[in-house]
């Protein structure tokens, strides 16, 4: 049914790289924007979506078509502001019903300058990106521009592959997320911040862990400083071969023995560091629904992604590295991806998805508890702990 209230509205178009160009309605900030195209499959979650880090440079086209039901507030944000480049959706709520809301979705965008568009068809947008890829695309707004001049832009703008993005979210400063008051500190660990999310520190905390997050160019020796039992790598943005110096970082870690866990990005970026390449997908897995199969248990997870990358490790036999042996643990059932790294001689395990379980499922939130097992017994053999 279409929305009365979009007749006053500027015509607004998206527009992608191979030509194809969806025409719309102005939502949020009017004007334009460029980044990669990419779609979210979660029917909810969306605020989380806009303040997560990792979405930094990217378009996001969600799935659903009623977005901003529940408005936004504080409480929910992963950051302290909004990292999309755009912000794509079929149909806008127009009325905000939810008691913990403390502002309109569309106002939240206009206060961000984040340029939108909707009234459009999400599904078509949705399948053409996932028979065609993930692309660079640009949404247009109350322009002038011809279509073909529209296109050219679009096609000036550089691609996620290559680009070295971590460095523009990382924490300038260190900071330390403590367990409550009166809860005794088991652990301390030094969380490398490549585009963290707040739920993260946050879940780790409440298992008694001092969590130190450090900025991304931080040191060896300054990550050693604080005499981490663990490194914990964060989730983020852009292409982990461009990631060099955290890569050599993470390699001396586990030459030193020290328990470490990657999520996301950070399990790229242990890929790496392992000696295994990592590729561009098709159009990558993002939202709240992605089912993850634990190779040591049959189980299966549903599980909160948001990556556009992927590590090229053998999932059929055990592999040998010069900092030991180790395997794949989990896989995407969609497509057969690697989503887990474990290795069963260095104290080191790393997933492709987001354990803080913001804003859900919860089903992998077991794997911050699998971390501190390992801090506490560094020699634990990571196919018994806990699943």
């Amino acid at each position: 049914m279409t929305n009365l209230l979009n007749l006053n509205r500027p015509t607004a178009y998206l527009v992608l790289d191979d030509g194809r160009i969806f025409e719309g309605k102005a939502w949020a900030k009017t004007g334009e924007t460029f980044g990669e195209a990419v779609f979210s499959t979660g029917m909810t979650g969306y605020q989380e979506t806009l303040t997560d880090p990792s979405y930094h440079k990217q378009v996001v086209i969600m799935t659903a078509p009623h977005i901003g039901n529940t408005g936004v507030n504080r409480e929910d944000e992963e950051s302290d502001r909004i990292w999309v480049a755009g912000f794509v959706a079929r149909n806008p709520s127009t009325i905000v019903s939810n008691w913990r809301s403390e502002k309109n979705l569309e106002q939240q965008l206009i206060e961000a300058g984040v340029v939108g568009i909707q009234a459009v068809d999400t599904r078509a947008i949705t399948r053409h990106l996932r028979d065609r890829g993930a692309m660079r695309v640009g949404i247009f707004s109350d322009t002038k521009l011809t279509r073909e001049e529209m296109v050219v832009r679009v096609r000036k703008t550089p691609s996620m592959s290559g680009l070295f993005l971590a460095d523009e979210v990382s924490t300038p400063k260190p900071y330390v997320v403590k367990p409550k008051s009166g809860q005794p500190i088991k652990f301390k660990v030094a969380a490398i911040d490549l585009g963290i999310k707040a739920a993260t520190p946050r879940s780790m905390a409440k298992l008694g862990i001092e969590v130190h997050v450090l900025p991304l160019k931080s040191t060896l020796k300054e990550i050693l400083s604080i005499n981490p039992d663990g490194v914990f790598l964060s989730n983020g943005p852009g292409d982990p071969a461009t990631m060099e110096a955290t890569v050599a970082i993470v390699r001396e870690l586990l030459l030193k023995q020290i328990p470490l866990f990657g999520i996301c990005f950070g399990h790229q970026i242990l890929g790496r560091a392992l000696g295994f390449e990592t590729y561009k997908l098709g159009f990558g897995h993002r939202g709240i629904n992605q089912p993850v199969k634990d190779l040591r248990t049959g189980k299966v997870e549903i599980t909160a992604h948001n990556h556009g990358f992927a590590v090229a490790a053998p999932k059929d036999a055990e592999f040998k590295t010069v900092y030991g042996n180790g395997k794949v643990s989990h896989i995407c059932l969609n497509d057969g991806v690697v989503e887990g790294i474990e290795m069963t001689s260095t104290p080191a395990f790393s997933v492709q998805y987001h354990p803080e379980a913001a804003a859900g499922p919860h089903d992998a939130h077991y794997l911050f508890k699998r971390f501190a097992e390992l801090m506490e017994n560094p020699k634990l053999d990571l196919v018994s702990a806990v699943g």
